[in-house]
């Protein structure tokens, strides 16, 4: 019995000393769990938005050497009586209006800075479109009609293996994928979890092998089809989209600081929603699409490509929002109205006719909620109409 003993006492010691050695190896990953798993809660979502690198692995995004491009004052604009009600129900963090190229609105809220790189979820997957359409452009990517499999071999034998680059930006790969933010074990938290402990975005995605319609026939918001995207943007150039984002879309136009990427653990950038930038860089991005790609007297991206990506493309059904290549365009748009959005409350708003851009973050945990997404729509146009 006291052979026993002092067996069963050294193997917990071992097994102390074994867990106490792999949570020193695996402490950062632990410590990015933690993280991620209180990134919205409410006493912190503001702070984690403005500081997404202490939750996750990231990589620079350089704004070049190049000098900062203003951005001029316009004539102050005031808002509708609705905006501030509106601003504190929605948690926004920031607005910014602009104006032909002027600023005409910017404020800060909940303890936000201008200088706060702010998280831009699924308004990062409009500025993998541009950089697409500068690559399809310079014909690295010969058609967008190509199976996606071409540029990226590695998804042979998932559920991506029939859909082409036109079906993932589209959002109409018919690929199985749940996309419920609320649920800790749908599949975009499931690679949240992959991203924060350090897992690869690459085989999660090719993991898929279950489709729900055929490529090209039902859209369904998947965020995973822009990981994909990016897939095939690297596999055509053999370069990281950090570099080739940063020398194609991000230098011309000037920025005050450097971005971030989120990465997996490969290095790989989290490109469908892993970009911050600060609210005036936004706007910067911004202004030159509103510009038909050009900016400053370059032509950024082309300007047919802007017209066709921005225009609902998408096989979505009547009366629901449209799809382009990863742009949003509402219900009862005029041309030139669209916008990028991304979960939270993050907004790039356009409307061409009247030279407008409204660059919106926020830390809004209702986002989800009923009838939100349309509120917001219908007062950026509220600010579009008092003009």
């Amino acid at each position: 019995m006291r052979v026993f003993g002092k067996w069963l006492g050294r193997a917990l010691i071992a097994l102390i000393l074994a867990a106490a050695v792999v949570g020193f190896w695996k402490r950062e990953e632990i410590m990015r769990l933690m993280a991620v798993n209180s990134l919205f809660s409410a006493e912190k979502i503001v702070q984690n938005f403005s500081h997404m690198d202490a939750a996750f692995l990231t990589t620079p995004v350089s704004r070049g050497d190049g000098p900062v491009t203003p951005l001029p004052r316009g004539e102050d604009l005031t808002l509708p009586p609705e905006t501030a009600d509106w601003i504190k129900a929605r948690s926004v963090t920031s607005l910014l209006v602009m104006q032909d190229g002027k600023i005409r609105f910017e404020d800060y809220y909940l303890g936000t800075t201008a200088d706060d790189r702010r998280i831009s979820w699924s308004v990062a997957k409009s500025y993998l479109s541009a950089l697409l359409g500068v690559l399809v452009a310079d014909g690295v990517i010969e058609s967008l009609d190509d199976p996606v499999v071409k540029y990226a071999p590695k998804l042979k034998g998932s559920a991506y293996e029939a859909a082409s680059i036109r079906n993932v930006l589209n959002m109409a790969s018919g690929v199985t994928f749940d996309e419920d933010y609320l649920d800790y074990d749908s599949d975009i938290k499931r690679m949240g979890r992959v991203i924060a402990l350090g897992g690869a975005l690459d085989d999660f995605t090719a993991s898929f092998t279950e489709s729900f319609a055929a490529p090209g026939e039902v859209w369904q918001y998947v965020s995973i089809d822009t990981h994909v995207i990016g897939m095939v943007v690297r596999g055509a150039t053999g370069r990281d989209i950090p570099g080739l984002l940063s020398e194609k879309i991000v230098a011309p136009l000037g920025l005050e600081q450097d971005g971030l990427y989120i990465t997996d653990g490969d290095g790989v950038a989290f490109v469908l929603g892993g970009l911050n930038f600060t609210t005036r860089d936004f706007a910067r991005f911004g202004q030159m699409i509103l510009q038909n790609g050009q900016y400053e007297g370059e032509q950024v991206v082309p300007a047919q490509w802007i017209a066709e990506s921005t225009v609902a493309s998408a096989p979505t059904q009547p009366g629901q929002i449209g799809y382009g290549y990863q742009w949003w365009i509402p219900v009862g748009a005029q041309p030139g109205q669209f916008l990028a959005r991304g979960v939270y409350g993050q907004y790039i708003y356009f409307d061409q006719s009247r030279g407008l851009l409204i660059v919106t973050t926020g830390a809004d945990r209702l986002f989800k909620e009923p009838g939100v997404s349309q509120a917001n729509i219908a007062m950026f146009r509220s600010i579009a109409q008092n003009l």
